[in-house]
């Protein structure tokens, strides 16, 4: 039973979630399925099915939330410091071919999210800035090919 390393704001994003399906989603699914209910043959009553279906992703959600918070070892990034990247750092990059800037965050896996800026601990862009400092250069594979980029700035946000 390994523990997924996540920030604290990842497992409040998590705890909410399964808060979500419990209270709302599971409450609503129920009156679902009881409504199609009284509409008759269940063998030929697409909406019970539809809402079996939604109430088994549902539960099958809440199961595998559970289970990831069970096992999340939170680690508070803003008690973190120092010139070397790890978990929880924010990382200023400049592709060394096209000079563009990016700033990622090294978060677990439950709470990755390319679009704001995170990135799973066990990407292959993270495992190659695990343990480099500023001023670094780092080359990562890519699906395009071999990628470098030069690490500009180590935060603890």
């Amino acid at each position: 039973m390994d523990k997924i390393p996540m920030t604290a704001a990842g497992y409040t994003t998590l705890e909410n979630e399964l808060k979500h399906r419990q209270q709302v989603e599971r409450p609503r699914i129920i009156q679902q399925i009881t409504d199609a209910r009284t509409h008759g043959d269940l063998s030929e009553n697409a909406e019970y099915h539809a809402a079996k279906e939604s109430q088994s992703h549902n539960e099958g959600r809440i199961a595998e939330l559970e289970d990831k918070l069970a096992r999340a070892e939170v680690i508070d990034v803003s008690k973190l410091s120092g010139d070397t990247i790890t978990f929880g750092a924010t990382v200023t990059l400049v592709d060394e071919d096209t000079e563009k800037k990016q700033v990622w965050q090294l978060v677990g896996e439950p709470e990755a999210d390319a679009k704001k800026g995170k990135i799973s601990i066990t990407s292959p862009l993270a495992r190659a800035l695990i343990g480099k400092g500023k001023g670094t250069s780092v080359e990562v594979m890519t699906p395009s090919g071999a990628k470098a980029y030069e690490i500009k700035k180590v935060e603890w946000r």
